[in-house]
Formats: structure tokens, C-alpha cells, sequence
């Protein structure tokens, strides 16, 4: 039987099943766990949640002579959860209204720099022989997944935005973003798309496993150290699998991510339609990141450009599934380096709901002046508009110094 009570009538030994309130709010990344600490104690005394859902047959329950504020509810576990998550939602004033990518961008990198936070936790626990608690992490995939309601292309082009320290946690956080906006794109119902985004949170799991020299390698990998790193689908499959609440897709992703429609992938070759569809999905999404995102041993390549060479990549991913990627982030994705008509360079900084190919641009560079001009923006849907793409330009050639700063508005120097 759970409960939901007041946070005052928290004892040590009870066993919290849900912290009502947003995600951010509570102290904890993780939800499902027996309160034992006596600071854990203090600090959700001290924090703006009001009440909780404890799990009475697994911990302890309110004594016999407190009164009890709420109701009870003997119904089964699972049923309590989506009670206690509809009123979370409800309390939160969850806004999913679209907006500007201006306007999204801030809250968008409050949620990766949470988001981050919580991976690290999870991973940590995986990498200490834990079973992997995914209960608090249902909450942040629901706040990525508002975040692409109200601006889709805000927190996955943020998420691309990694240090070499905290590549394989961003990268998590990246891919969840990219399934859910797949998901979204390909019309999944929403338990479908949470899915996803939770698939997408965990598909690198098993990296925790690997050898450190191995996994920050600062250069090509040997054919030995390659073989030691095919081995971390599989590796991350066995830690889920022995993990509470974990749902089929998630594991079927973590352990397929790197399959290819030829036969080609790992860790078990399947071919086609051997492969699901959500892992079909998970190693488009994990491919872009990766190849889009500053290493120790290279740059990051142009967005629209690793759309491009993806494309060419014939027995790789699935066609239908790469199309409605590629709806879903734009032919020049947001950070796309452009020249336009006029001779102008710019940056995407958002996608036009009006076509793939006209999108907005901060133009900034003259190439008949060979100078910097003032940035200002330029909406190619606009039908009185002159300007267009003319083609793509490589950022290495150029080499702004502030082309990320350019777009995202957010400062490397963090």
C-alpha cells in the first residue's frame, strides 16, 4: 500500500516511493529508496516539497497515533505512481506552449545542466555495482520532452555544446533530447515518446564498465580496444536487466543502439527488421551526437554537413527513420554554418515551422568586405524575403572563434 503524507511525518526507515512537486524542487536526482539518513532527512525538510508518496510494504509506515492528513491508497503500486505524476504535472503548471528559441534557451540550459547532474548520479551508482534507480529520472525526460514542445531545437543543440570531461553524461542527455524529439516526429503516443526519452537517458550505460584508458583515449582506438568497447552494449543490458521498473524498450536500446540494417553492427548483427524500430531510432540519434560533438582528437562536424555524409551511409540506418530525423532537426540544423545569396555567412539559430529549408539565420560576416558586420537575423520563410542558402560553409575553414557563443547565446567560457 503507498500513501501520500505531509513531508513532517517523514521517519527514518520509510521507504519514499515519490517526491510530489517538480523534479527540480527535491534534493534527490532518484526516486524508490528507503530514507536513511538523517541529513536526507533535513534536506527535504528544508526543500519546497510539501509531500511525498511513501511504499508502506517496503519500508516503514506512519504510526498507529499520527493522524494521517491525506489518503490512502490501496491500489497497486504502478497505479499510485501515475496518480502521484498527474498531480505533480498539475502542481507544476507544466507549460508546453511553443516559443522562441530566445525565450527557451535559457530554461533549456537549466534542464542540461540538471540533467547532467542526475546521469552522473545514475552512472555512478552503475559503475558501483547498483542496481540503477531510473524512477527519478521519469520526471527529467518529461521536462526535456516540454522543452521540445515549446522550442525543439533549444536543448538538443545545447546538449552538443560538451567538454571532453563531460562527453559521455551530455551525450546521454543529447540522445534522450534527439528520441524524444524523433518520437514526437514519427507520431508516437506519449508513453511511447517518455519511453524513448528514457531509452535515449541510458543507452550508453554500459560504458561505465569499460576501461578508463580505453573510454578517454585521446586518439583511434586499436582493433583490441575497439573489441573491448563493442562489449559495452552488452555489459550495459546486464546492469538494466538487474535493475527495478526498467521497461523493454530501454533494454532493447541499450543493448542494439549499434546495430546496422546490413548486418554490420554489434553486438548480434541483426539484419533489418530483426532490429525494433526504437533502436533503429537510437542509433541515428547516438551517430549525430557523436559526430557532431567536439572530441579530444577532432572537431565536432557541421550539423548540416553530418546530415549529408549520414545520408551516403547506404545499409547503415533505417531510411524511413533517417527521413523523419532529418524532419525533426531541420536540412540545416541549428549551430549550420550558411552563406547566403548576398554573399553574407550566418548561423541557424532556429528552424521555420514553415519548410526544412528555410530557417533563421544570425548572419554576421561579410564575404565581399571580408569583415564582421553586425549580427542581425534574417527569416529566409518570409515570403517577401530575397535571401536564401546558397551553401553550406565548414566551420574549420573559417574558424570563428564565438560560433557557438553566435547561436546559442550561451558563453563557452562557462
Amino acid at each position: 500500500m503507498v500513501k501520500r503524507i505531509p513531508v513532517q511525518q517523514l521517519q527514518l526507515g520509510m521507504h519514499i516511493k515519490e517526491f510530489c512537486g517538480p523534479w527540480m524542487e527535491h534534493p534527490f536526482w532518484r526516486t524508490g529508496f528507503v530514507l536513511k539518513d538523517p541529513n536526507d532527512l533535513v534536506l527535504i525538510l528544508a526543500s519546497p516539497v510539501k509531500e511525498v508518496w511513501i511504499d508502506c510494504s517496503l519500508g516503514l509506515d506512519v504510526p498507529a497515533d499520527v493522524a494521517i492528513k491525506v489518503a490512502e491508497a490501496d491500489v497497486p503500486i504502478q497505479e499510485a505512481v501515475v496518480v502521484s505524476a498527474t498531480a505533480m504535472q498539475k502542481r507544476s503548471g507544466r507549460d508546453t506552449g511553443p516559443v522562441s528559441a530566445t525565450k527557451e534557451i535559457d530554461r533549456a540550459a537549466r534542464i542540461c545542466f540538471e540533467s547532467k547532474a542526475a546521469v552522473v548520479s545514475m552512472f555512478e551508482e552503475a559503475r558501483m555495482g547498483n542496481a540503477v534507480d531510473v524512477g527519478g529520472a521519469r520526471q527529467l525526460v518529461q521536462d526535456i520532452s516540454d522543452s521540445i514542445a515549446r522550442n525543439p531545437g533549444a536543448i538538443i543543440s545545447l546538449a552538443r555544446l560538451k567538454t571532453a570531461d563531460d562527453y559521455t553524461y551530455m551525450h546521454s542527455v543529447a540522445v534522450c533530447a534527439m528520441m524524444v524529439a524523433l518520437a514526437k516526429q514519427m507520431g508516437l503516443d506519449e508513453a511511447q515518446t517518455r519511453s524513448c526519452g528514457m531509452a535515449g537517458l541510458l543507452h550508453d550505460l554500459g560504458k561505465v564498465a569499460m576501461p578508463t584508458d580505453v573510454l578517454n583515449k585521446p586518439g583511434k582506438l586499436t582493433d583490441a580496444e575497439f573489441d573491448i568497447m563493442k562489449t559495452h552494449p552488452a555489459e550495459g543490458f546486464k546492469m538494466l536487466k538487474a535493475s527495478p521498473n526498467v521497461d523493454a524498450m530501454a533494454l532493447d536500446v541499450v543493448l542494439h543502439h549499434h546495430e546496422k540494417i546490413n548486418g554490420s553492427g554489434y553486438p548480434e548483427r541483426l539484419v533489418g527488421d530483426q532490429i525494433s524500430i526504437y533502436s533503429k531510432m537510437g542509433a541515428v540519434c547516438d551517430v549525430y551526437d557523436a559526430i557532431t560533438s567536439n572530441r579530444p582528437y577532432k572537431s565536432g562536424w557541421d550539423p548540416a554537413e553530418s546530415l549529408r555524409q549520414m545520408a551516403e551511409w547506404k545499409g547503415h540506418f533505417d531510411p524511413k527513420v533517417f527521413q523523419a530525423f532529418v524532419k525533426s532537426m531541420g536540412i540545416y540544423p541549428v549551430g549550420s554554418l550558411v552563406r547566403l545569396t548576398s554573399g553574407r555567412i550566418g548561423v541557424v539559430t532556429e528552424q521555420s515551422p514553415r519548410s526544412l529549408t528555410t530557417p533563421l539565420v544570425k548572419v554576421f560576416y561579410s564575404t565581399r568586405s571580408g569583415m564582421r558586420i553586425v549580427p542581425f537575423m534574417v527569416d529566409l520563410s518570409r515570403p517577401d524575403g530575397i535571401e536564401k542558402i546558397h551553401q553550406r560553409e565548414d566551420p574549420a575553414k573559417w574558424n570563428f572563434p564565438d560560433l557557438n557563443e553566435m547561436w546559442s547565446g550561451v558563453s563557452m567560457a562557462r
